[in-house]
């Protein structure tokens, strides 16, 4: 695969606070990378930095094979800013139109307004728009020019769950078209479903590196088993292989294990007759991941 974006020991301080400190990554032609992390942690300075939007203390940044700021960048990229706007009295199809003009291959607003889901509201000013409509303009805008890079900061900040599933769906088809896709997001199912891979920020720094599955599988490779129990003996399940931990918390019996701890416990109830309710299995997720790495309460 060709890296689109290589960044490397990128510094940048406010005063006295560091806001990025050496952090190094690359990005690959076509996937969808994300940037994950606590508030405060660097991941929007980071992305202004290869966006050109803000200059870096120290530090080497390509972008395409060339600088953040060069005017050959001009076109070929696409932004989703955490926090934008418009005028008010602009509407929506002009916006759009607008936007296309500046991408040297243009750009089908037109099919952007159905898949977006803004068709009804083509010739509506910016002002009439709710919050969740003008979340999807913006992400429009971003792909109207038809960039090889698309940057999207909090992407589905303020869609309801119906809207953030749509905008999965045809971020995968940008994705599937070629455009390589750098996502700032807090929703980690989001960052699970969609990413190929993930750099977790804390404190400035790259924490971890790499697929949902390979962080999980590194960082958080625990299952939890509970189910209800009436018996206050839990050493046969201590005993059990594959099994952590098992502790009884009031009627429910919760065991920690790995890799068949599923299989193992299930086997070891019905060696003794027992056929446990509400038995339930939850899975390691990109959540104990980015609680585990960011030191987050569990």
């Amino acid at each position: 695969m060709t890296n689109v974006i290589s960044l490397e020991h990128l510094r940048k301080t406010y005063g006295n606070v560091v806001a990025v400190d050496d952090v190094s990554f690359e990005v690959e032609q076509g996937e969808i990378f994300a940037l994950l992390g606590p508030n405060g942690a660097g991941k929007t300075t980071t992305v202004e930095c290869l966006q050109g939007l803000r200059h870096p203390d120290s530090g080497s940044i390509r972008v395409l094979g060339l600088e953040p700021r060069d005017p050959g960048l001009r076109g070929r990229l696409g932004s989703q800013l955490q926090e934008s706007a418009l005028p008010e009295r602009i509407k929506v199809w002009e916006a759009l139109d607008l936007f296309a003009s500046f991408g040297a291959r243009g750009g089908d607003w037109r099919s952007l307004l159905e898949d977006w889901g803004l068709a009804d509201k083509a010739t509506g000013f910016f002002s009439s728009l709710s919050g969740g409509q003008r979340q999807r303009l913006f992400i429009a805008l971003a792909l109207v020019t038809s960039p090889e890079i698309v940057f999207l900061d909090e992407m589905t900040a303020g869609l309801d769950p119906a809207a953030r599933r749509t905008a999965w769906h045809l971020i995968q088809k940008v994705r599937d078209s070629g455009v390589t896709v750098v996502l700032v997001t807090h929703f980690m199912d989001e960052a699970e479903h969609l990413c190929d891979r993930i750099a977790v920020i804390n404190q400035g720094r790259v924490a971890a590196l790499g697929s949902p599955q390979h962080l999980i599988a590194n960082y958080a490779p625990e299952i939890r088993v509970s189910f209800d129990y009436a018996g206050n003996d839990v050493d046969w399940l201590e005993r059990t292989p594959d099994v952590i931990s098992a502790v009884k918390r009031g009627q429910r019996m919760e065991v920690l294990g790995s890799d068949a701890v599923i299989v193992r416990v299930a086997a070891a109830l019905a060696e003794r007759g027992l056929a446990p309710v509400d038995f339930r299995v939850q899975q390691p997720s990109l959540e104990d991941v980015f609680l585990r790495i960011t030191g987050a309460p569990e």
